[in-house]
């Protein structure tokens, strides 16, 4: 049995959730492109996410991932990942809903701060209180998250393998999504 891909998956959920790594191992497995809103920011801007962020502010930064995210998802059957904040928005959530399908990758807020401690990459995070920071952020967006037709749920064994079969899982559950059809 075959795999096909009939509209992009869009990966959501927040930093450390795992929307990049298992998106990349999931696009693979499904022979699609991989796509990434955020790594599109960065090579149009020739900066990283927080140096938009510091120049350029936050309100800018979610109005060119908007565009960003629209441009990808009309390229068709792909893997996008999106970055954290980039779900509530509702004009991202229409448009994923219409031409994809939104599976958020659900993890609990130590798991998540277990990924994200160590990293200077993540601006929301650069505060005097980070853990606090990403329990705010956590509470104010999970039940926007909640919107998304699919859930998977990360826990801290799962590898990326075992997280990507996961998601195929649940995407079998779509057959407008993903098809099984004989080779």
């Amino acid at each position: 049995m075959a795999l096909v891909v009939k509209k992009p998956v869009v990966m959501v959920g927040m930093m450390g959730a795992g929307k990049s790594a298992v998106g990349r191992a999931l696009a693979t497995r499904l022979g699609v492109p991989f796509l990434d809103s955020d790594d599109e920011i960065e090579a149009a801007a020739a900066m990283t996410v927080a140096e938009v962020f510091e120049r350029d502010g936050e309100a800018f930064f979610r109005n060119r991932e908007a565009e960003v995210i629209a441009r990808l998802l009309a390229t068709g059957p792909c893997v996008l990942s999106t970055g954290g904040g980039a779900y509530l928005r509702a004009e991202n959530r229409d448009r994923i809903h219409e031409l994809g399908v939104a599976v958020w990758l659900r993890a609990d807020i130590e798991l998540l701060w277990e990924r994200v401690r160590h990293k200077s990459t993540r601006p929301l995070l650069r505060t005097p209180d980070p853990k606090g920071t990403l329990i705010k952020l956590y509470e104010a967006r999970v039940g926007t998250y909640a919107k998304a037709e699919l859930v998977v749920d990360a826990h801290p064994g799962y590898s990326i393998a075992n997280m990507t079969a996961q998601v195929i899982r649940v995407l079998k559950t779509r057959p407008d999504v993903l098809a099984e059809t004989e080779e």
